[in-house]
């Protein structure tokens, strides 16, 4: 087995259950430790309480909560600039303000590896 860094923290956000089992386990199978949150306002719950979080990956719509994925994703590239957004939607692609700089999106539904792929990427990005 060779040595390979630590995968870091993805906090996970999707409404849906079986979207988010489906993602939580293939990142998890991928090497990563995964948070999970159902909607936005648990997410900043977890990234208020822990340092640890690596990576945040969003859904969009999220009916419950106080802001949308894409809300969500601004106001962590504000608050916690050194966290890498990932953001995924199967409702279309993003308009000209809804990314913050630097963020990634995946329509829905995405491949598992291409999910994996896109991760380790900002994981060697950000390191």
């Amino acid at each position: 087995m060779t040595d390979t860094p630590e995968q870091p923290v993805v906090l996970l956000v999707e409404d849906d259950g079986l979207l988010l089992m489906e993602a939580s386990d293939t990142l998890a199978d991928a090497g990563f430790t995964v948070v999970e949150a159902t909607h936005a306002d648990k997410a900043l719950k977890v990234l208020e309480n822990r340092d640890d979080v690596g990576v945040l990956m969003t859904d969009v719509d999220m009916p419950q909560g106080s802001m949308d994925g894409f809300a969500l994703a601004r106001l962590v590239a504000d608050r916690w600039p050194r966290i890498p957004v990932l953001v995924v939607s199967g409702m279309g692609t993003p308009g000209p303000n809804d990314m913050p700089d630097g963020a990634r999106f995946i329509p829905k539904p995405y491949e598992p590896t291409t999910l994996v792929r896109t991760l380790r990427a900002f994981v060697r990005r950000a390191a």
